[in-house]
């Protein structure tokens, strides 16, 4: 039975994204409808975690204090939904410091997996990108693509991809809400 949680990238999924990285809590802008997204699966009992590359740090842009801070807003503003987030996990690393953390490197899917007591297999992974969809498939979870953030850019650079289609088998949803929509309707569990 697959885990009744839901892991979701943050950055273009949960809110806006930006080229020049997200570096302070006003930056930081919720998807219309995506805290209310993640409100229903926590109403519907599932569990919720975020998996963020957050290279900003590396890169100077920002520090770990802000970060948190950014996290708190999110947490804050999702609690005036009735709902949390069990865990989200970062990679402060950049692209070329080695580290497992990296997505698209499963690393922050173990955390979660390790933190979380879960079982990855078939458990939706959200992203916005070809890398959030290659660390899902690192673990044996479900990668599922939203079209907001980087989501466009990634179904055409897809497109044009020479060999096996990468987006093979995954859904696509407009947005987060759409994705939940999908993933409760799905859901017949007690």
């Amino acid at each position: 039975m697959t885990e009744r949680l839901v892991i979701l990238d943050r950055d273009g999924v949960v809110n806006h994204d930006s080229d020049a990285y997200i570096k302070s809590v006003e930056e930081w802008r919720p998807i219309p409808g995506s805290l209310e997204a993640m409100a229903r699966l926590h109403h519907a009992g599932w569990r919720l975690a975020i998996a963020t590359n957050q290279s900003g740090i590396a890169r100077g842009l920002f520090g770990p204090s802000t970060l948190d801070a950014i996290h708190q807003r999110l947490r804050e503003q999702l609690a005036d939904h009735g709902a949390r987030v069990e865990m989200i996990a970062f990679c402060p690393h950049g692209p070329d410091h080695g580290c497992d953390c990296r997505k698209p490197l499963p690393g922050l899917l173990e955390q979660i997996a390790r933190r979380l007591g879960a079982d990855l297999r078939g458990v939706p992974v959200i992203g916005d990108s070809l890398r959030d969809l290659e660390a899902a498939r690192a673990v044996g979870a479900a990668p599922w693509l939203v079209r907001t953030g980087k989501g466009e850019r990634t179904l055409a650079a897809c497109a044009d991809h020479p060999g096996p289609d990468p987006l093979a088998g995954v859904p696509i949803f407009p947005d987060l809400s759409a994705a939940t929509d999908a993933l409760l309707a799905s859901d017949t569990r007690p």
